[in-house]
């Protein structure tokens, strides 16, 4: 039995979390490799400072021997050590102003209003406190949990990239629909006449990220207009000259009922501006409007339903587009009485 509870790990970690070097697609962790074919060995600098870091990681963190901090986060308790925890600016501020009153010295950690720190994001936060071993064990599906604890503890740049890095990798046609959720919560709506850059100051459930919101938020409309057109082949239409093969005009066909399907699931903030985006490539300005207009058409029994009256114009002259999409509030009927 250890630190209150079965098993080998520091705090209550799933099976899926136990601390390894489990390979993933994340980035590179590894060290540069031979030059010109020539190996050389570490030095003994090298091989003391990285038995330290093991013994810290293997009797440091995964059995808090020697610990002198308790961290209590969301009911787990963590038996650590202050100076390492001291590392994280935000820890260190909550063990400077809470007041000692036993030993080993108690600090509750309070996540009730930072729902994106998960449990699991947080321990391996923590564990990289005391050794790079943890990045071994993010994986898409909890890297986003991991960037958001590691922002809120602070000067932990590497694996805030590391951990962005991995979210950036994931997003794919089978993920969409996660991050198109995650998007929708990073601003407040707008009236449909811009797309709002994410306010870094006002506080959402998605402040915790600071700027990597904004970076997320570019990753996922980079990958509706580019990446997912060419995936599903929607770049070859036809043109009056270069008229395309039945087998392609299937397949093209098919590419832009796929992204009709997505479009009519994307916040419209994201929706306005893909749309009107030179970056996401049409034949022509008439193909850019008839796609607009048919994905208005399949929103409304979506996102768009009974909320808000989306409409595309050509704006010929307005943009790079030549389409503009808005939005407008569905006037509430008024009912005339009259008297019998």
């Amino acid at each position: 039995m250890m630190n209150g509870h079965s098993g080998p790990s520091n705090g209550v970690a799933t099976t899926s979390a136990v601390d390894s070097s489990t390979s993933h697609n994340g980035p590179s962790t590894s060290a540069s490799g031979p030059v010109n074919g020539y190996v050389q060995a570490p030095s003994l600098y090298q091989i003391h400072n990285e038995d330290i870091i093991t013994h810290l990681f293997q009797s440091g963190w995964q059995t808090g021997n020697y610990a002198d901090t308790i961290l209590h986060v969301r009911g787990t308790a963590y038996r650590l050590h202050a100076l390492i925890l001291s590392r994280s600016p935000y820890l260190a501020h909550l063990m400077s102003t809470t007041p000692q009153t036993s030993h080993p010295h108690q600090i509750h950690v309070n996540l009730d209003q930072e729902p994106e720190v998960t449990d699991e994001g947080f321990y391996h936060a923590l564990a990289y406190l005391y050794s790079a071993h943890a990045l071994g064990n993010i994986r898409p599906e909890n890297a986003r949990g991991v960037l958001a604890a590691a922002c809120l503890l602070g000067r932990m740049d590497d694996l805030c990239n590391y951990a962005y890095e991995i979210c950036r990798q994931s997003i794919s046609l089978d993920t969409l629909p996660v991050w198109l959720d995650f998007i929708e919560t990073l601003s407040p709506p707008s009236d449909g006449s811009s797309t709002p850059v994410v306010e870094q100051h006002h506080h959402t459930r998605t402040a915790v990220f600071g700027p990597y919101a904004q970076r997320l938020r570019d990753d996922v409309f980079s990958f509706l207009v580019v990446t997912l057109p060419n995936l599903v082949n929607f770049g070859g239409q036809a043109t009056p000259t270069t008229p395309l093969s039945e087998g392609a005009s299937q397949q093209a066909d098919a590419g832009r009922e796929t992204l009709l399907q997505v479009f009519a699931r994307v916040p419209f903030d994201l929706f306005k501006a893909a749309v009107e985006s030179p970056t996401f490539q049409f034949a022509s300005t008439h193909a850019r409007f008839k796609f607009a207009k048919d994905a208005i058409e399949v929103r409304k029994q979506g996102v768009a339903r009974g909320q808000a009256e989306e409409t595309v114009v050509l704006a010929f002259g307005g943009g790079p587009s030549g389409v503009l999409v808005t939005r407008k509030l569905r006037r509430r009927q008024l009912w005339k009485v009259t008297n019998p």
